[in-house]
């Protein structure tokens, strides 16, 4: 029988396509209306923060092991418990009976009055509410933070478990957003009076010109201030590749793995979109999303190239770009399906690919040009160890001190890297360098 379609429905058919494929389809809520994609948005994103606590808290009071479970029961539960749990808006009652109704009409009625008698139980529970206890420690921060066990073991190697904990605190909280004004569309202090008559709260950042902290993205979506190309969701870490770049007007330059081409556009801008900026991609789809971006920013000075990076053969720049595929364990607050997603395997494999795009980036670069390489990644392997071993097989690059482009308290490696961390910055985890060509 067909059914019209909720927030919470909706979730749980994305939570469960999530477990299916590897893969987070939000276009499954395409037909609900703006503010109910936007709470579809944050209850999956919200349930794969929390879901190794959710878990055990489901397996507790139910008779069948959770691995166990059929997916769809699995996160009819997930998301009922979460509403109980966190939404301070939404009554018990309410997240229960919806929780059996989508259960009746996806499963039948035994498994609709099962997920009823499991989060009855937990509620007339919820202030007396079991707690993890494992004599495997690795096990007990995992699941109590949400986080997969071998991340937890490197991070907690590697800072120790005080450091650890308030990382994957940072990456379990509501994501920080900021907003970046587009200089070929307007001009900061105008964007400000938009945002003022408006009365949207902002805090202006004193780390890079025409960012603003924001508590929400959904006044300047539905205000069509993106879509008008007035500004970017960018987040401020993400803003210090372009900015140590340090692209002129007139230059060519070469942003490869560019899509979606926020960093593109951001390029285009401090261009005043003039010269020539190359983006270079090798997804279709994006590639075709990223041209629309940029007839939306008036970047008119950017190129648009299908190929593989590794591949790809094109005349000396002034400076390339490479934002490299990477673990993106810096920014799990956004994106909280990627810990679930990732291996130590993938680690390893995204590792060989970055040194292989960085070596080919390498033969891109004009002398006295630059090589720009960043990462949302907080694994040293891809990030300082990856720099280091590309500076020991090729001589003809030396690293630049930041100091005049960036702030001093994101700067590593005697001023010659940024290293963002969530929990320490209030920002995504990004890396970069600025790599000169000396001979």
């Amino acid at each position: 029988m067909e059914t019209e379609l909720t927030a919470r429905s909706a979730s749980v058919e994305i939570l469960v396509h999530f477990d299916q494929e590897g893969k987070i389809d939000f276009q499954i809520a395409d037909e609900l209306e703006p503010r109910e994609r936007g709470r579809v948005r944050e209850y999956v994103q919200n349930v794969l923060r929390k879901r190794s606590y959710i878990d055990f808290l489901v397996g507790e009071f139910s008779s069948i092991a959770v691995d166990e479970m059929k997916p769809e029961l699995k996160n009819i539960l997930r998301l009922g418990l979460y509403d109980m749990l966190f939404m301070d808006s939404s009554p018990d009652y309410a997240a229960i009976n919806e929780a059996v109704e989508i259960a009746k009409l996806s499963l039948g009625s035994k498994s609709g009055d099962l997920v009823n008698a499991i989060l009855r139980n937990i509620q007339r529970d919820m202030d007396n509410l079991p707690k993890p206890s494992f004599d495997d420690r690795v096990k007990l921060v995992a699941t109590t933070f949400s986080h997969p066990e071998w991340l937890v073991h490197r991070w907690t190697r590697r800072a120790g478990e005080r450091e650890a904990f308030q990382l994957m605190q940072a990456n379990n909280q509501n994501p920080v957003w900021y907003i970046r004004v587009n200089n070929l569309r307007t001009r900061t202090e105008n964007f400000k009076l938009r945002m003022d008559k408006s009365d949207i709260e902002y805090e202006e950042s004193d780390w890079l010109p025409g960012y603003f902290r924001v508590e929400s993205v959904s006044p300047f979506i539905q205000k069509g201030w993106l879509r008008k190309g007035f500004c970017q969701i960018q987040d401020i870490a993400a803003g210090f590749a372009p900015t140590i770049l340090d692209p002129q007007p007139g230059e060519s330059i070469y942003d490869l793995c560019a899509a979606p081409g926020t960093k593109t556009i951001m390029i285009s801008d401090l261009m005043k979109s003039e010269g020539s900026v190359v983006a270079v991609d090798i997804n279709p789809g994006k590639l075709e999303r990223l041209a629309e971006s940029a007839l939306s920013y008036n970047a008119e000075n950017i190129k648009i190239l299908r190929s593989d990076a590794r591949q790809v053969e094109l005349p000396e720049a002034d400076g390339v770009l490479l934002d490299a595929p990477c673990s993106g364990t810096g920014v799990l607050s956004k994106r909280a399906d990627l810990r679930w997603n990732r291996t130590e395997e993938d680690l390893e494999e995204l590792i060989e690919l970055q040194k292989d795009l960085l070596d080919h980036a390498a033969g891109m670069v004009k002398k006295g040009g630059r090589l720009v390489y960043s990462t949302c990644s907080i694994e040293p392997e891809e990030n300082s160890e990856q720099i280091q071993a590309f500076l020991e097989r090729n001589d003809r690059f030396e690293p630049e001190n930041l100091e005049d482009y960036l702030p001093e308290e994101v700067l590593t490696d005697e001023g010659k890297a940024y290293q963002t961390l969530p929990h320490k910055h209030g920002c995504d985890g990004h890396f970069g360098v600025r790599l000169v060509r000396v001979k």
